[in-house]
């Protein structure tokens, strides 16, 4: 979801092609379909704090939740999954060089 391609000189820098970066392809187990589906839709719902992105707000994402009835069990399994996007995403944002 948030990849990039190299820039020109990055690519220059390694005495590479953008052709030898295409956008990877990623298949979703069903299980996952629907946390990465809420995320999705939630994605550009964060709280930031003085250095930056923080987290979900997850009044939104519970609000998602309702919308789809989800209630439970599979309430909680949804939220685990979007949980683990949540900190793949942060990671990603917070990288150095990013």
């Amino acid at each position: 979801m948030y990849w990039r391609a190299p820039t020109e000189a990055e690519l220059a820098e390694a005495g590479l092609k953008a052709k030898h970066f295409k956008r990877p392809e990623v298949d979703l187990w069903p299980e996952c379909a629907l946390p990465f589906e809420i995320y999705c839709r939630v994605a550009t719902q964060w709280r930031v704090g003085a250095g930056g992105p923080i987290g979900l707000d997850y009044n939104v994402v519970y609000y998602e939740m309702d919308r789809e009835g989800l209630a439970g069990e599979l309430r909680d399994e949804v939220m685990a999954g979007i949980r683990i996007v949540e900190a793949a995403a942060l990671t990603e944002f917070t990288s150095p060089g990013k």
